[in-house]
């Protein structure tokens, strides 16, 4: 009898150790037989990540002497785009989103008296700014963007 209480009292806790779904946002990936859990980003992370690499062509353009490129448009949607669950807007995200996107269109004015490469600069420092205040995991990243 014993025994049969030890079975049932090790099956409840089995089950009671189940945690709920996991809001994270997964798509599973099917390859032939294996399956894959893969993590997708918040709209803002993925706002961010193209960010980045815009800014990555744009440093090299600056150091190369020439820039090609002109303000892109969606850069305007870290005003509108969603965050994670675990992230929300703020007046810090408000007033440093605004900055940054003033900071980014004066990089293309071609009649400023600032050197592109410190207007480029002010730019990406806003991001650092900003990333130390609400969400410093990406600032390393970040920082390989500035021109030395």
């Amino acid at each position: 009898m014993l025994k049969y209480f030890g079975y049932g009292l090790v099956l409840v806790l089995m089950f009671s150790c189940n945690s709920s779904e996991s809001t994270d946002k997964k798509t599973t990936i099917i390859d032939g037989s294996e399956r894959y859990e893969v993590y997708q980003g918040s709209e803002m992370a993925n706002v961010m990540r193209g960010m980045h690499a815009f800014n990555l062509q744009l440093k090299k353009e600056i150091e190369s002497g020439k820039v090609t490129t002109e303000f892109p448009e969606e850069f305007l949607k870290i005003h509108t785009a969603e965050f994670s669950e675990s992230k929300s807007r703020n007046a810090t995200f408000d007033y440093y989103s605004g900055k940054f996107v003033d900071a980014q269109k004066l990089v293309f004015t071609e009649d400023s008296t600032v050197s592109l490469t410190e207007r480029y600069n002010n730019a990406i420092n806003l991001c650092i700014s900003c990333h130390q205040r609400e969400c410093t995991g990406p600032i390393p990243k970040i920082k390989k963007l500035l021109i030395k």
